[in-house]
């Protein structure tokens, strides 16, 4: 896996004339009529802005946790999860094997929830932001005192609005439940909620705290159903429990290295980003590829099932 930070990076998709229904951020989605193809590329966002040059392997390690993550989870919440293999693709997507290759998921279609489950664990981000002016983390009141990065009392679920261009918005409970349905909304803040204590007791027997993180869900059929990337460091906070310090900023296995290299500079935040140096693509990509380290044993895979959880 560590050959990866050394590989070309990939930010287009050349194949042929197959095209994706639809190009995100990082990832493309091609149509194959009851399913869909999610192929994650190197690509990288900051500021919703996609950055010139992309971070080596990174789409492989994004899609190698979620693949880990759907089969640790699939006894306990559905998954569109179907097979990472290109042998399973269409003969169509064959000749395109060898870039496709640990970066193609095979997936269900789902009915797509539009809000992002976020579920926080500890104070940072824009949550500390909003702490600092209110006392409150997306309307939610904290007891004072509160520092950066502390743990908080109890993980809190805080929803966002699903924004396919731009940046997605925080939302109380009661807009989630307008968008989604009373139902439907308790369901996944609870669903949320449960994933995120049990992955985030695991993660910390790796050394790894998980701050916060996001999931989408879908329904496929009447089934709620996991759907996206799970639990990488694009969707999630990674920080390493061995240098953990509340009261300061972490460290961390995401992309905060690249956003705080931006931040240095005389960048007004709008496109055209600039270009990273290599010395941040390459801290960046050695970043992805051990969280991914750390988190997956390949001989011991992961397991969640009812009666474990909590």
């Amino acid at each position: 896996m560590t050959t990866w930070t050394q590989e070309t990076a990939v930010t287009s998709l050349d194949l042929g004339t197959l095209k994706p229904l639809h190009r995100g951020k990082v990832r493309e989605m091609f149509d194959l009529g009851d399913r869909f193809l999610m192929v994650a590329t190197d690509r990288i966002s900051a500021f919703d802005c996609i950055l010139p040059n992309g971070i080596p392997g990174k789409g492989k390690v994004l899609s190698a946790l979620s693949v880990a993550w759907f089969e640790a989870l699939k006894d306990v919440v559905a998954t569109h999860y179907i097979s990472k293999h290109t042998k399973d693709l269409p003969e169509v997507f064959q000749p395109y094997s060898e870039v496709l290759d640990g970066r193609a998921l095979l997936v269900k279609k789902a009915q797509r929830f539009d809000v992002e489950c976020v579920v926080r664990g500890y104070l940072a981000g824009s949550g500390w932001k909003e702490y600092q002016k209110q006392g409150t983390v997306c309307g939610i009141r904290l007891p004072e005192g509160l520092r950066l990065s502390d743990k908080l009392p109890e993980p809190i679920f805080t929803p966002a609005t699903k924004e396919d261009d731009g940046h997605d918005e925080n939302i109380p409970f009661e807009r989630m439940q307008e968008i989604v349905g009373e139902p439907h909304a308790t369901q996944l803040r609870d669903l949320s909620l449960a994933i995120y204590k049990n992955v985030a007791a695991y993660c910390a027997t790796r050394g790894i705290i998980v701050a916060d993180t996001k999931f989408e869900f879908g329904l496929v059929g009447d089934t709620i159903t996991l759907i996206d990337e799970v639990l990488t460091p694009d969707s999630s906070r990674f920080w390493p429990q061995d240098r953990y310090e509340p009261g300061r900023p972490q460290e961390s296995f995401d992309k905060q290295f690249v956003r705080d290299y931006l931040e240095s500079l005389d960048w007004d935040k709008t496109p055209p980003a600039p270009a990273l140096p290599e010395t941040v693509v390459q801290a960046t990509a050695i970043r992805y590829v051990e969280a991914l380290e750390r988190l997956i044993d390949p001989a011991q895979p992961l397991r969640f099932t009812r009666e474990d959880w909590r």
